[in-house]
């Protein structure tokens, strides 16, 4: 049965889109906001050796709630399943705001109140996130999703300039809580446009919730993402704690794997990978989430450091960068929904970053402020063409019953590559910077990585800083390298992925014979 007969109007498409971009840009932007606002946070409640845990928890929240708030939207119908998330995340905001408060027994357990609330704010941040990508698969066909799937990409490159600023303003001239009770009004709103404008066709099945596999792929992400929180910093990667997380991933792994083939309904159907396009553009996923958010942790650190900017000024020299992706992302958009075509994209997205991080690698104590700003611009227009046409290309791949699920798995491969390139990146820094001449100016390698204290760095002899900041830079540009390695994977994958039509209503993709290179011709499709 089809959907087209129901898809709204344009008109009130946009209507529905502002409420979704705010929704969007809710969980985008919080992660940047609270980064600006840690010092002080620490300052408040002490617990420096735990901070860190402050962005874990929402990170571990989000990449947990991702594909199992996917797939309750196919379930019970995307509607009400968002706005569910919705709420979750204001509450856990609120509760943010309050952590240490007298409202909540004071500041001796404040920083453990956090972490808690910030794990509820990211399960909420989870669904906001999957919730936004399958509404406009519900919204709109594959044919037009291009373009708004483009200004989605827009408000992801928004935020995160965005983030470090408004953070910045916030704990300068608030209080740090206002850092979380931003979210209330905005949430307001967004709640307030979709409970009145977004209509979208219900459907709920007889199916009960995949509740083991939704346990055993919680306990398998957890456990990844403790391996790379703590691989190389709170533990040796060979030792004990680290080696039995591993373990234990292998084994929720193995079980969800046996789990899944049996559930009427599984959390993450695994037949979905027997599509060729959707497991390749999951492992580009993977990768793009590996080379693009570990590498780019360390482009502020650079700036703050060696080119002497402030925290807020390092926001705005990530400009460049966001203005590739957005300006690219929207051309790409409604190129798309133009012509049909994608296949080319991915492939020239691939080569572009890659040629974005070998341009990053010549980073050193001499580069100057244009010249890394034209690096990041074109690392920022190859993430242009691969940010939102990956979630296109596997959305197209599936029939609409799973589109949750597929949204949320693309999500969910992005950030567990993500997750993984910044541990990876963080010991090959770490590594590094111990390695060099000023290294252990901090005490070690991995604390000067971690905690750079600015001050510190302007206060030391001219000769003892250059040798600092020279191991800075080497260490900045060694990252680049391994980033490179994983960028060029990139383009190859995406050489196989097949040119399928995309659709012009929100039917079941059209499935190619076997061994058919299926190239198909879009001459006779309709414009949009």
């Amino acid at each position: 049965m089809t959907q087209a007969s129901q898809a709204p109007a344009r008109p009130h498409v946009r209507v529905v889109l502002f409420g979704l971009m705010i929704a969007m840009m809710l969980a985008m932007l919080d992660n940047m906001i609270v980064s600006t606002a840690l010092p002080r946070i620490v300052g408040e409640f002490g617990g420096l050796d735990h901070f860190t845990w402050v962005v874990t928890a929402y990170v571990l929240g989000t990449t947990v709630s991702t594909p199992i708030w996917g797939k309750l939207g196919d379930l019970y119908g995307r509607k009400s399943v968002f706005l569910t998330s919705v709420v979750v995340f204001l509450v856990g905001s609120a509760l943010c705001g309050m952590a240490g408060s007298d409202l909540l027994g004071g500041p001796d357990d404040g920083m453990v109140e956090l972490i808690a609330f910030r794990a509820v704010q990211g399960l909420g941040a989870g669904g906001l996130m999957v919730g936004v990508m399958a509404i406009i698969g519900d919204l709109v066909p594959p044919r037009e999703r291009g373009r708004y799937q483009g200004m989605i990409a827009g408000i992801m490159a928004f935020a995160m300039v965005a983030g470090p600023l408004v953070g910045g303003f916030i704990t300068d001239h608030l209080s740090w809580r206002w850092a979380f009770y931003v979210n209330l009004p905005l949430g307001g709103v967004a709640l307030a446009l979709l409970v009145t404008t977004l209509r979208l066709p219900k459907h709920r099945t007889e199916h009960r919730i995949d509740w083991l596999g939704a346990a055993l792929l919680s306990v398998a992400i957890t456990a990844i993402v403790l391996v790379t929180t703590w691989g190389g910093n709170e533990y040796d990667w060979t030792s004990g704690p680290i080696l039995g997380l591993v373990a234990l991933t292998v084994v929720a792994l193995a079980a969800f794997g046996l789990v899944e083939r049996r559930a009427a309904e599984p959390i993450l159907p695994l037949r979905l990978f027997a599509n060729r396009n959707f497991a390749l553009i999951s492992v580009i996923g993977f990768l793009l989430g590996f080379a693009m958010f570990g590498a780019m942790n360390f482009l502020p650190l650079y700036q703050q450091t060696v080119q002497g900017a402030s925290a807020t000024n390092s926001g705005l020299l990530l400009l460049p960068l966001m203005f590739g992706m957005l300006v690219v992302s929207l051309v790409v958009g409604r190129s798309i929904t133009r012509t049909g075509r994608y296949r080319a994209y991915p492939i020239v997205g691939g080569v572009v970053m890659a040629a974005g991080m070998a341009l990053l690698t010549r980073l050193d104590v001499d580069t100057s402020k244009t010249e890394s700003s034209l690096y990041m611009l074109v690392l920022g227009v190859g993430m242009g063409f691969l940010m939102q046409t990956s979630m296109l290309i596997a959305q197209n791949s599936v029939e609409q019953r799973d589109l949750g699920a597929a949204s949320g798995a693309a999500t969910f491969f992005r950030s567990i590559g993500g997750s993984f390139g910044i541990s990876l990146f963080g010991a090959v820094f770490a590594n590094r910077l111990a390695g060099s001449p000023g290294g252990n100016a901090f005490g070690g390698g991995g604390e000067a990585g971690a905690a750079m204290d600015l001050e510190k760095l302007k206060n030391l002899p001219a000769q003892a800083r250059e040798l600092v900041l020279g191991g800075l830079a080497d260490a900045v540009s060694h990252v680049f390298w391994w980033a490179l390695l994983f960028s060029v994977a990139v383009p190859v994958l995406a050489w196989f992925v097949r040119e399928v039509p995309l659709r012009t209503a929100n039917e079941p993709p059209a499935q190619p014979a076997d061994g058919e290179q299926a190239e198909i011709s879009l001459a006779k499709a309709p414009t949009a």
